[in-house]
């Protein structure tokens, strides 16, 4: 699968990777953006497979529904209800602590529209878990996707948010407008 992936992913669709997702860190949280399209999650799908990486990723439960809730579990999915107001973070940081191995991707903005402050629970996790960041671009201008060493968190949020920040600045999703930093 690992194969067939690239090549579709570089060869038939052009996209190129830069960087590599780590291999000796069990657990970790990925943070991919811009997030401006569904076309993200199959970037992101394609970075997984061509890895070899088992990543795991939140949804909204209404996609592990019948008919096709079974794939996105397949894939690694956990599906979270949003209704209920429930600590998300103390319940991601729990799955961390109680698994030898957890790779967390997610999207930091946490919606595909105009978003022009990114949620922090990603960060908090993170912190929670004690888990360094890998910050994934999904660079539609430039067709491709940047990967970032791990980042271990400081114990100054303003300082991290602005290297995480940094990160991205530039980076053009699928759709433009839906991402500013």
């Amino acid at each position: 699968m690992k194969t067939i992936t690239k090549f579709i992913f570089h060869n038939l669709f052009g996209w190129k990777t830069i960087g590599l997702l780590p291999t000796d860190i069990k657990k970790y949280i990925i943070i991919g953006a811009p997030h401006t399209h569904w076309k993200d999650f199959f970037l992101g799908l394609a970075i997984k497979l061509s890895q070899n990486t088992p990543l795991n990723f939140i949804g909204k439960a209404s996609l592990f529904k019948p008919p096709f809730g079974f794939i996105f579990k397949a894939l690694g999915g956990t599906p979270v209800d949003r209704t209920k107001s429930a600590n998300r973070v103390d319940a991601i940081v729990n799955i961390f602590n109680t698994r030898e191995q957890f790779i967390l991707a997610l999207s930091p903005e946490g919606t595909r529209k105009r978003n022009d402050k990114w949620k922090t629970g990603f960060y908090h996790i993170a912190k929670g878990a004690n888990v360094p960041i890998v910050m994934m671009t999904f660079d539609f201008e430039n067709k491709q996707v940047k990967i970032s060493d791990p980042y271990y968190l400081t114990n100054d949020m303003e300082k991290d948010f602005k290297y995480i920040y940094d990160f991205y600045k530039g980076i053009k999703g699928e759709i433009p407008e839906n991402f500013n930093l």
